[in-house]
């Protein structure tokens, strides 16, 4: 046998090397595109930056370039840039409850140094000249040149990840949803960043560079929206009011003014009005900020969903909300990117006492129909606003005590010789035991392991012997008995061999366990799916039609009942959703869609399927960003109209998955609609071909196995193997 070259014993504890670490730690740091742009960004507010523009190529996949015009970067500190753990923001853990800017752990640029190639250009504020600096994976800088600029930082990312290759392949290949999660990060920065313009573009693989965003560094919150969002949207748009709270409610909660804390906290920001079709489809557009830092209040988020749910539950609100809270009482260095956020003194917010309503009530003199108010008891739970760390249960597989005593060898077990059974703790004063003493070591031996009494703690018994209050000590002699290793092994195998026949023969004959109810709708769905593949459809034998709605098939031992108008008008219904083209009719006069930058660059690069959904537009490249498209045409079918409320589904849905052939909501229930009209129907006899048709054509579509309005197309009813105990 070759012996191993290493001096070290195998298993042996060692450090890792700092290059590996620093590998490690990077990858934990920054996890997405999001979170390098984040970084940046924040880097640039930090430094009193009044101006940001990101650049992206390709999606951010080429590269990440984030300019700023701050106070830029001194020389004595360019070694010292992009090591790990190297700040100006603080000297020590103390300074950490007075931090007031987004960075302060001196991770991320150290971070993206291992992630990705990167180079900072830079001109000091001091300087007249910048300077071009390029650094290595370890946050060494190795290349230093004179470089024209005027006072700021430009930090480039070429190639994003691919230093950790699996995780460089994924990004690449989720590239679409990285970009959209990374625009609605920046959007809560461009919301937030008073006085600061923010601007972002990305240049597409034929070299055209669009914009996706741009505020005009406005110092309101409100003009920051419009410039994001469109005019549109401030239409809608309510302010927060922070109001005391009522007697009722202070008498409601048993509390006294006294009881009240003064100014813990104060809020600011907007909310959608609560009118059905204000509101957006999902939580695509809220925003929560704690000292003007975005963040991610689960609790509050809920709440305010919860509550704008009295009066429209149909839709979720667009929410931009800071609270601002005195900065000793906020714990930030929660996680890597700095969004989960908890405060201290936790224990002054009782869940009984906290409470958050939207007061829906007219405004005086205005046309508004609607103000909401935030209303405070005390506070807002701040400080739970994370959910607990979840119990971690496992289940370990062992073998079963009794399976073992059962398999046992008797000639294993301790013989039952009385002086064994004899030990020093007795019950009587004479040295012998007891018959209740006997006949409690009797049922000791008895019980379960993790039920034994534990029979070496010190105890006494009386010399009564009517009753025993306490378990009886005893301390046995040892004596040597039997045992091989190999004979337990061969049992437990025995077992595990007998454990795993039951269940190959439970799997064989028992696969579809979900019985013809309403309530196992969703597990005999999922049985289905692992069970049936689809060329199984064309091999099922046609058995014949019951009651006139349902087709009995046989596939091997199985027995299957089809519901035949419930089939056929899934498989109508694909069949519409894939090949329906449906037919616009012109507008008069071109409409204008109101679309952010965002929603615009997705409706240009998934024109088709708007098309195809019968929407066509007027795109002018020139023109200004979020006016680039204008709707010219609408789809229209008998009495079902489409309008923009559908074209921002579409865009919704597309967000997420891009390319991806979708319809809206409305469309799929016209199609829906049509589908059932013109399947086959409950009570109509069919003849053996017509049934096998329709069975074949499950085999067809995507989704067989229910219906669009949700009713099951078929389930198991017996295998002929067995007798179903059921």
């Amino acid at each position: 046998m070759q012996q191993s070259l290493s001096s070290e014993p195998a298993g042996a504890i060692q450090a890792i090397d700092k290059h590996s670490v620093h590998q490690i730690c990077s990858g934990q740091v920054v996890l997405s595109l999001a979170t390098a742009v984040k970084e940046l960004v924040e880097n640039g507010v930090d430094a009193g930056a009044t101006n940001i523009d990101v650049k992206l190529k390709e999606c951010g996949v080429e590269l990440v370039e984030v300019s700023d015009n701050g106070k830029g970067v001194e020389e004595a500190n360019f070694e010292a840039l992009t090591l790990k753990h190297h700040t100006s923001k603080l000297r020590d853990f103390s300074d950490l409850i007075r931090v007031e800017t987004f960075g302060f752990r001196g991770e991320a640029l150290s971070s993206l140094c291992a992630l990705s190639d990167l180079s900072v250009v830079t001109c000091h504020e001091s300087n007249q000249v910048g300077t071009k600096l390029v650094f290595d994976h370890k946050g060494h800088v190795v290349q230093r040149t004179p470089h024209p600029r005027q006072q700021g930082t430009t930090v480039s990312l070429q190639q994003l990840f691919y230093t950790l290759p699996v995780r460089h392949k994924e990004f690449q290949r989720n590239i679409k949803k990285e970009y959209t999660k990374m625009i609605h990060v920046l959007q809560s920065y461009c919301i937030i960043s008073t006085g600061v313009r923010i601007t972002c573009s990305n240049q597409n693989e034929k070299g055209k560079r669009s914009t996706v965003l741009s505020t005009s560094g406005s110092q309101s919150m409100r003009d920051n929206i419009g410039a994001i969002f469109g005019p549109k949207q401030l239409q809608s748009l309510l302010p927060f009011q922070q109001v005391s709270p009522t007697e009722n409610i202070i008498e409601e909660y048993g509390l006294k003014e006294a009881d009240l804390p003064k100014q813990l906290f104060t809020i600011t920001g907007f909310v959608s009005h609560g009118e059905h079709g204000v509101g957006r489809s999902a939580t695509d557009r809220q925003f929560f900020f704690i000292n003007n830092r975005p963040c991610d209040p689960l609790k509050v988020t809920k709440v305010v969903n919860e509550v704008y749910h009295m009066y429209n539950r149909h839709q979720y609100p667009f929410v931009a909300l800071n609270i601002a809270v005195a900065s000793e009482c906020v714990d930030v260095n929660v996680t890597p990117d700095k969004r989960q956020i908890l405060l201290q003194e936790e224990n002054m917010f009782e869940a009984g006492v906290n409470k958050i309503s939207l007061n829906y009530t007219r405004m005086p003199n205005t046309s508004k129909s609607a103000s909401l108010y935030l209303a405070c008891i005390s506070t807002v739970n701040i400080s739970g606003l994370e959910a607990g760390s979840p119990e971690l249960v496992i289940d370990r597989p062992s073998v079963k005590e009794e399976e073992l005593e059962e398999t046992s060898d008797n000639s294993h077990a301790v013989p039952e010789d009385p002086e064994l059974q004899t030990g020093p703790c007795t019950s009587n004063e004479d040295g012998t035991v007891s018959p209740d003493a006997k006949r409690a070591r009797k049922e000791s031996a008895h019980f379960p392991t993790e039920l034994k009494p534990n029979l070496d703690q010190n105890c006494s018994v009386g010399s009564s012997t009517t009753t025993v209050d306490a378990p009886v000590c005893l301390q046995r002699r040892r004596v040597p008995l039997q045992f091989s290793l190999q004979e337990l092994e061969g049992k437990i195998r025995r077992i595990k061999d007998r454990r795993k026949q039951k269940a190959d023969e439970e799997l064989l004959y028992r696969r579809f366990r979900a019985k013809i109810n309403p309530g196992e709708n969703q597990s005999a769905e999922e049985e289905l799916k692992k069970e049936i593949s689809k060329d199984m459809f064309k091999e099922m034998e046609i058995i014949g039609q019951f009651n006139l709605g349902f087709i009995i098939t046989k596939l091997n031992s199985d027995i299957f009942m089809i519901d035949q108008h419930a089939t056929d008008e899934k498989y109508n219904f694909e069949m519409l959703q894939q090949h329906t083209v449906l037919q616009g009719q012109k507008l008069i006069v071109p409409q204008k869609l109101h679309l952010t930058a965002v929603s615009e660059n997705i409706l240009l690069e998934n024109i088709e399927i708007f098309r195809k959904n019968g929407f066509e537009f007027l795109v002018e490249e020139d023109a200004q960003v979020m006016e680039r498209v204008k709707l010219v045409s609408l789809p229209t079918s008998k009495n079902w109209t489409f309008g923009p409320g559908d074209i921002e589904e579409l865009i919704f849905m597309l967000s997420d998955s891009p390319g991806v052939m979708c319809r809206p909501s409305r469309v799929r229930q016209m199609f829906a609609s049509r589908s059932c009209r013109k399947s086959v129907m409950i009570g109509t006899a069919l003849s053996v071909s017509e049934m096998k048709k329709l069975v074949v054509h499950m085999g067809e579509i995507e989704h067989p196995w229910n219906c669009p309005h949700g009713r099951p197309t078929m389930r198991h009813l017996a295998n002929l193997d067995i007798i179903s105990p059921d």
